[in-house]
């Protein structure tokens, strides 16, 4: 991309944040660059195509983090790495990430707004983990719903230093009430997990078969993995149960 696109892509980047999308018009735009409202328009066709330049970064790179994390070998590894790299790519899209939360409207555009809450959805998944309880459930929703606003609510703290702190309090909710249970440290997503590999499937019925139905937690699960956008039969081999039974619990 040439020198021009970058810079009215910068200066619509502060702009939205600074006032908000709908707020901005094309000639505010142009003349914080510096160059004619036809010259923006031969550019960029529309408010809505700056928009979807701003957000693909952030929906690409929040994706790779998610699908990093999900490909570790331990519950708790992917749990933390799927945190942290939430982090790490709302601290590099701090601008963007501003822009959203002022307009919530812009989340329910599509694709937008897909590819969020398919975002979303996995997060919830991957911070939970297997066989989580209702309240760990909802500890791991609270967990990933929290990590945006703080990130917009500091936008002049150093980045590092809330990034620990936004660790820290992920931590905290998500730790056990017992106060002698050892809580593990944060995962780095840069760092190689040893730990035993994630058990597949459940054990199998009296027959010898996959079991027929599925807890409620699986069933929450089942979900959540479809709407993310996982395939039937993935879902079926991560649970340990049959295409059928999965059909069975997206239908109710």
């Amino acid at each position: 991309m040439s020198a021009t696109p970058q810079r009215i892509l910068a200066a619509s980047r502060a702009l939205f944040a600074a006032r908000g999308y709908r707020a901005t018009s094309m000639q505010a735009i142009a003349d914080q660059v510096g160059i004619t409202k036809a010259a923006l328009y031969y550019h960029f066709a529309s408010k809505d195509e700056l928009l979807r330049h701003l957000t693909l970064p952030l929906l690409d790179e929040l994706e790779s983090a998610l699908a990093e994390a999900e490909a570790a070998s331990d519950p708790e590894a992917v749990r933390w790495r799927a945190i942290e790299g939430y982090i790490d790519v709302y601290l590099h899209h701090r601008e963007t990430l501003l822009m959203l939360v002022r307009d919530m409207t812009l989340l329910v555009q599509a694709p937008v707004a897909d590819r969020f809450r398919a975002a979303m959805a996995l997060a919830n998944v991957l911070v939970c983990g297997p066989n989580r309880s209702l309240a760990e459930r909802v500890r791991a929703a609270q967990v990933v719903a929290g990590l945006s606003d703080p990130v917009v609510l500091f936008m002049n703290v150093p980045p590092e230093r809330l990034k620990r702190l936004i660790l820290d309090g992920a931590k905290a909710l998500l730790t056990r009430s017992d106060p002698t249970q050892e809580v593990p440290a944060p995962a780095s997503r840069h760092t190689e997990v040893t730990s035993s590999p994630r058990p597949r499937g459940r054990p199998r019925g009296r027959s010898g078969g996959r079991p027929a139905a599925l807890t409620e937690p699986e069933s929450e699960q089942a979900r959540d993995l479809y709407a993310a956008g996982r395939q039937v039969a993935e879902i079926a081999e991560r649970l340990g149960v049959s295409r059928a039974t999965v059909y069975r619990c997206l239908k109710t």
